[in-house]
């Protein structure tokens, strides 16, 4: 890979950095860049990134809001690629009756699912409590450059809080839930509808709301 071709694959969200300094205090960067890379599809619909933090992240992603499509085209990879290693490696990913899937970080031991959508919320992302309304429904906001990264332009990468407890089927719904709840309180927000704006928000604190994407799984083999 060319570093041309390696920078434009970062700009266009397909390709992990350097970690941070998280990852570097903790030896994940160790050697970089040696035996890291990507696999994908000639459409970039389908990727899996090769030791960035974990040693496999599975990717399904798309323009649009087609969720039944990037989840089953998530669910087949993820069963051909556990399928080939069993078959030419006698590996399999490893996991623990208990604690599920297990990860380089704690926060994503269960089923390792995060599911995100990158969407603009300038006015709503304004608001002091921004991340309290975030964590109320279940929610996680982070840059568009990955976690830890900032925005000014009112985009955000959001995504489902937890890993461990639910299915991964309950956590794509929860992610689309509350980012419909986001973009309702965003409109009412630009309208100057206080008191629906208002509304939402306090209902936005005590339950979830019922609502380019990208489903990913993170693995290490056993």
């Amino acid at each position: 890979m060319t570093e041309a071709d390696r920078q434009q694959l970062v700009d266009d969200h397909f390709l992990f950095k350097k970690g941070d300094r998280f990852l570097e205090s903790c030896g994940a960067n160790r050697d970089w860049p040696e035996s890291r890379g990507i696999y994908h599809n000639n459409e970039k619909t389908f990727l899996v990134w090769m030791n960035e933090e974990d040693q496999l992240r599975i990717i399904s992603m798309q323009k649009g809001g087609d969720f039944s499509q990037i989840f089953g085209r998530l669910a087949a990879g993820i069963s051909a690629i556990e399928q080939s290693i069993k078959k030419t490696a006698g590996k399999e990913f490893q996991f623990n009756d208990h604690l599920g899937f297990i990860h380089s970080c704690p926060t994503n031991l269960g089923t390792g699912m995060r599911a995100s959508v990158h969407v603009k919320i300038p006015n709503v992302s304004k608001l002091p409590n921004f991340k309290d309304i975030c964590a109320s429904l279940n929610l996680q906001p982070r840059g568009v450059h990955g976690e830890h990264s900032e925005d000014s332009s009112g985009i955000f990468d959001i995504s489902n809080k937890h890993r461990i407890g639910f299915t991964e089927v309950q956590l794509v719904q929860t992610m689309i839930s509350g980012v419909g709840a986001l973009i309702a309180l965003e409109k009412a927000l630009a309208a100057k509808e206080a008191k629906k704006a208002t509304d939402l928000i306090l209902r936005g604190c005590r339950n979830t709301f019922n609502f380019s994407n990208c489903f990913s799984s993170n693995y290490n083999l056993m």
